[in-house]
């Protein structure tokens, strides 16, 4: 018993240190510690984990890679493989789709297919708020769930060809049971976030890069000419 005691109390430690490094990756204290939209939908949470990364293209180019996450459209940007290794069947766009550009309050976003673990509807989140450009707001709420999550993502430009793109969690629980469940997932959720947050700079950058590159190739070509 007394080992069993000391093994938690370890793997608690351990967890809590690690919360305390993962949870706003990328961040400045500022930006941790800021008021974003979304936020007074889960009061005094649990959890609070904002990350962040800066991306060398303008918002407005940014913007669609999010308009169009989702398990059933362009993915979550992350690892793909790791999460189709547990049955996830993510397919991650490598560009930017036209039929996936169109998203409005009270749209759901798919984390998790139908039936996956036998969770019959799987997890989708709902979109309840949306700026054009620079917020979307998710969030998974439920009377049947122990828990009540919100999700949102914020573009900031920087100048006239960077931004800057944050990624907050907020987690509130019903049960304190739960609580032990919320801390195993942390590492969970801030692996997947960095994916995504680094799958979005990749993408947008790369497409921002192949523009420069076709604007120059015209412009010689109309010089020679």
């Amino acid at each position: 018993m007394t080992d069993r005691l000391v093994t938690m109390l370890a793997a608690a430690g351990v967890l809590y240190a690690a919360r305390r490094y993962f949870r706003d990756w990328g961040t400045t204290k500022a930006e941790a510690g800021a008021s974003l939209p979304g936020d007074d939908l889960v009061r005094a949470p649990l959890l609070q984990a904002t990350e962040g990364v800066s991306i060398d293209a303008p918002a407005e180019q940014v913007w669609p890679w999010l308009v169009q996450m989702g398990q059933d459209r362009g993915g979550l940007y992350s690892f793909e493989a790791m999460e189709n290794l547990v049955g996830l069947q993510y397919r991650n766009a490598d560009t930017v789709h036209p039929e996936w550009q169109h998203l409005t309050v009270g749209d759901t976003v798919r984390l998790v297919p139908r039936r996956w673990l036998g969770i019959t509807d799987g997890v989708a989140l709902r979109v309840v708020d949306i700026v054009e450009g620079r917020t979307v707001v998710l969030r998974a709420e439920s009377a049947r769930r122990a828990w009540d999550v919100v999700w949102s993502f914020h573009l900031s430009p920087r100048g006239d060809d960077q931004c800057r793109l944050l990624i907050r969690s907020r987690l509130a629980l019903r049960h304190p049971g739960e609580v032990v469940f919320a801390e195993l997932f942390g590492p969970a959720r801030a692996l997947v976030t960095r994916g995504m947050l680094i799958g979005i700079k990749r993408r947008a950058e790369r497409a921002r890069q192949a523009e420069a590159s076709a604007a120059t190739a015209s412009a010689r070509l109309h010089g020679v000419s």
